[in-house]
């Protein structure tokens, strides 16, 4: 009881470090930085990596709490693997070589090769090869909670895109397909949990595998309008995808147009399709862009029409292959005879494979580059010019497009992107060799799934989608106190003694409860707690006080409430009882 007396008396402002700024700092750009930065929960230490004060550190916590709850609930096992690894087993993997820059390589004193983690598919595989023998032993669903480090070359945006973060990263494994599509479900409602826990506004959506590869993929977006990430959700189900990702519907296709004989037009100077559509005086929808790609040592073209956008996660998928390149300029040259900008799917040389967009089935009278430098060609028919071409879903969704499920349409959003559960398959147990006997004797190479969460990152993203002008509005459950009671004049013995005891009360009840036990301004006070963004906040006032009275006021609402001394706390914890998901 003393410890814990000892404990609640820390839980005073005036003994806490928590240096508010009333200015915006010039180097953060977007809001969730900014008020990190101004509520005195982190501070840079280098570009790119940050100091958590005690505030951070309590919604830090608090993230990690209900992530490790949710994962032990769901089955995994919680790990710690060194964040320091050996180039060895990423060389095994093939991705020394492959990730690039952003691993951090180091040399110890004996000049051997190691990196800082980004992310531990390796070291866990390995982990497993030694010590998972039978397929008895599986399934094994294993999860850490650790700083990574990814030298991004352009660090920015506070939390949203650190050099050095924390990350929830887990790793299953298992004796068959069957049983790793069962955990990725396990894992894919383990998340759903997690972002409600957290009282977040998300969508999952069907996402690109990226770097870590693998073959399905689904992002925990965090719906904001400042969010980097482009999603569609359709208005009459549940899909939803990144914009990359998202499969569009084909539409019933117009009627043919007769088709045209071709029509070579000289556009000096004139590349891009906003630059030949306005010297043509034609829209966008009528051109078709052809671009070049490298894939697996052949040269593929791909065609979209002028008003949409290639989706290169996409082009991937309809090739088959993890990877595609630009065309180098020599190899555009070869291939059309032409400089960059004014290439087309008619007379190329050489060996291509050439893949068109399904909204360019059917297409006549379009304009697209002739091969030939400052022209182009108009009246190209599909039918006529590209019928060999393998007609695909290329192009990047947009508002509006088709749900390829039901008759509905898609909604564009932002969002910013906090987790995501991968199907590994076999692509680290295969290269690290990680098998198991199964029951007839015979060794088989490991399924394996991973689920990663940025923690760091989705203490940005609350912000980035609960703030107003005066500063972030916490959700209940990751608030770094659910409650802030202040006492407007910290030397009238009656208003300081009325806060000490229902500060004592709370604290008692279970609440996360701050006294503001500073001499300052009521106005000080007010606004560092909606700087902060506490959920609730006590104002024990002369004036209400009189009534036998204190004013509780939500930090989502403009006006506080009278609430009788005597009915406060149980008022409160019952408030917050009912805002913090179980």
């Amino acid at each position: 009881n003393r410890r814990r007396a000892r404990y609640r008396n820390r839980m005073r402002q005036s003994q806490m470090l928590i240096p508010t700024l009333r200015d915006v700092p010039a180097e953060a750009e977007v809001v969730s930085h900014q008020l990190l930065l101004r509520a005195g929960m982190i501070r840079q230490v280098a570009r790119g990596i940050y100091d958590f004060l005690p505030l951070g550190v309590r919604v830090l916590r608090k993230v990690e709490r209900i992530v490790r709850e949710e994962m032990v609930r769901a089955g995994a096992q919680e790990v710690l693997l060194p964040a320091i690894c050996p180039a060895e087993l990423w060389q095994e993997s093939g991705r020394w070589e492959k990730y690039g820059k952003e691993l951090l390589r180091i040399k110890d004193r004996n000049g051997r090769d190691f990196c800082f983690g980004p992310t531990h598919e390796e070291v866990i595989t390995d982990l497993v090869r030694r010590d998972v023998r039978s397929y008895r032993e599986l399934p094994i669903n294993l999860f850490q909670i650790q700083s990574k480090f990814r030298d991004e070359v352009r660090p920015r945006f506070g939390l949203m895109r650190g050099r050095e973060f924390i990350m929830k990263d887990g790793y299953s494994f298992h004796v068959d397909r069957a049983d790793c599509d069962r955990e990725y479900e396990n894992m894919f409602q383990a998340y759903r949990r997690i972002f409600d826990r957290c009282g977040l506004a998300y969508r999952p959506v069907e996402a690109d595998t990226g770097a870590i590869g693998g073959s399905r993929s689904h992002e925990f977006q965090v719906l904001a309008e400042s969010g980097e990430d482009a999603i569609v959700s359709c208005d009459a189900c549940e899909y939803a995808a990144n914009v990359e990702k998202a499969g569009i519907g084909v539409a019933a296709s117009p009627a043919s147009a007769a088709v045209t004989p071709l029509d070579e037009v000289a556009t000096p100077g004139h590349r891009t399709i906003e630059e030949v559509s306005a010297f043509l005086k034609l829209p966008a929808e009528r051109f078709i862009k052809t671009l070049l790609y490298v894939a697996d040592d052949t040269v593929v073209v791909a065609l979209v029409r002028g008003d949409h956008a290639l989706s290169e996660a996409k082009l991937k998928d309809a090739l088959g292959t993890p990877a595609v390149e630009l065309a180098p300029e020599t190899t555009v040259e070869r291939v059309t005879g032409a400089p960059v900008g004014f290439a087309g799917p008619i007379g190329l040389r050489g060996s291509v494979r050439l893949l068109a967009d399904q909204a360019l089935a059917g297409i006549t009278d379009a304009v697209t580059g002739a091969n030939k430098a400052d022209t182009h060609v108009r009246g190209v028919s599909a039918s006529r010019d590209f019928a060999t071409a393998e007609l695909a879903d290329l192009r990047v969704a947009t508002a509006g497009d088709r749900c390829p499920r039901c008759a509905g349409h898609f909604v564009l959003q932002r969002g910013i992107e906090v987790g995501q559960v991968f199907s590994l398959g076999t692509k680290y147990s295969a290269a690290l060799k990680a098998t198991v006997s199964d029951a007839e004797g015979k060794e088989r190479v490991l399924e394996m799934g991973c689920y990663g969460i940025g923690v760091t990152r989705t203490i940005a993203a609350a912000i980035e989608q609960n703030h107003d002008d005066a500063g972030i509005i916490w959700p209940m459950p990751l608030a770094p106190f659910q409650v802030v009671v202040v006492p407007v004049n910290i030397a009238d013995e009656r208003l300081r003694t009325t806060a000490e005891r229902l500060y004592a009360e709370l604290t008692a009840r279970g609440v996360e409860v701050l006294l503001d036990d500073r001499d300052e301004r009521p106005g000080v006070k007010f606004k560092d707690a909606d700087l902060i963004g506490y959920p609730l906040r006590i104002t024990v006032g002369t004036r209400a006080l009189e009534r036998a009275a204190v004013e509780l006021k939500r930090r989502t609402e403009k006006a506080a409430t009278e609430v009788p001394v005597a009915e406060v706390v149980a008022r409160v914890a019952e408030l917050v009882a009912a805002e913090t998901t179980a």
